[in-house]
């Protein structure tokens, strides 16, 4: 995983322990291209909207009801039997059965995950010290000598030189 993706990662895996807040400035800092910029902000609006909705319509109490008003205008005995319903129905408290269930899959995908990127973090070091060495080889190439290249490739001068002992000229 690059450098970025480290970083948003490790950033993630802070704002899920923490919970309550997120570093959304942080985040954005993270941010390269201009419509991962644009992406970014649809999500924190879109983030914003929904928890805005969730804390000022779902989680405030409901205006207690003026009983005495409605006794007034309708009549007590209507009233008191829908008083009575009303006392009576029960709202079940939400227990979370979600979480417990998919809490350690999430945490096992983290350490799956943390492995990747250590496996991705020695595939790109092996690839760029490759890439170092097929530059210099390729600044080297044109004055080179045969002697200079096989000892870069052992291997190589082995190969020929058993092909050129044992008289194979390749046809």
């Amino acid at each position: 995983m690059s450098g970025a993706g480290k970083k948003v990662m490790d950033l993630a895996n802070t704002t899920f322990k923490v919970g309550k807040k997120i570093d959304w400035d942080g985040m954005a800092k993270l941010m390269v291209s201009e419509e991962a910029r644009k992406e970014f902000a649809n999500l924190r609006r879109a983030f914003d909207e929904v928890n805005q909705t969730l804390e000022t319509k779902f989680s405030q109490e409901p205006e207690p009801i003026d009983w005495e008003y409605y006794r007034k205008g309708i009549g007590s005995r209507l009233v008191d039997m829908y008083k009575e319903a009303y006392d009576n129905v029960k709202i079940p408290k939400y227990v979370d059965t979600v979480t417990p269930e998919y809490k350690p899959k999430f945490d096992a995908l983290l350490v799956e995950l943390k492995e990747a990127e250590e496996k991705s973090l020695k595939e790109s070091e092996r690839i760029e010290k490759e890439i170092a060495e097929v530059q210099e080889m390729k600044k080297k190439i044109a004055t080179m000598t045969a002697d200079e290249y096989f000892e870069k490739h052992p291997e190589l001068r082995k190969k020929f030189d058993d092909e050129i002992r044992n008289d194979y000229w390749g046809y």
